[in-house]
């Protein structure tokens, strides 16, 4: 957990310091509660996913000023067609992927097992 990384996310108004990257070492300095460590652990997994998506998207954005954008121009050009603008466009979109929300993702079943006393 990125106590750090939560806190610029959910807490973007607040001051805080942090000694360590241990909740332990959390300072509240703004007004009102200082969020628990329960709250921020709550927190983690969906603010990892935003983080991993941000940088997909900055990933693709470069990726498609190097490779897809100029085959399009050559499309408008009449150089290339828009077939092989969409298939770069789909490369970059293969080489990086989004990573799968957390929230989407169904816990798995618990499973009680009883033993037979026979």
């Amino acid at each position: 957990m990125d106590i750090t990384t939560i806190l610029a996310k959910r807490y973007p108004e607040s001051r805080w310091t942090l000694d360590g990257d241990n909740y332990s070492g959390l300072t509240w300095l703004s007004e009102g509660k200082k969020p628990t460590k329960k709250s921020l652990e709550a927190e983690w997994a969906q603010v990892e996913y935003e983080t991993a998506c941000e940088q997909v998207e900055a990933d693709r954005q470069v990726a498609y000023r190097e490779t897809a954008d100029p085959i399009f121009f050559e499309v408008q050009r009449g150089d290339k067609t828009e077939a092989e603008w969409l298939g770069a466009v789909q490369a970059v979109k293969d080489a990086n992927p989004y990573p799968v929300d957390p929230a989407t993702i169904e816990p798995e079943p618990v499973v009680e097992v009883v033993e037979d006393g026979a």
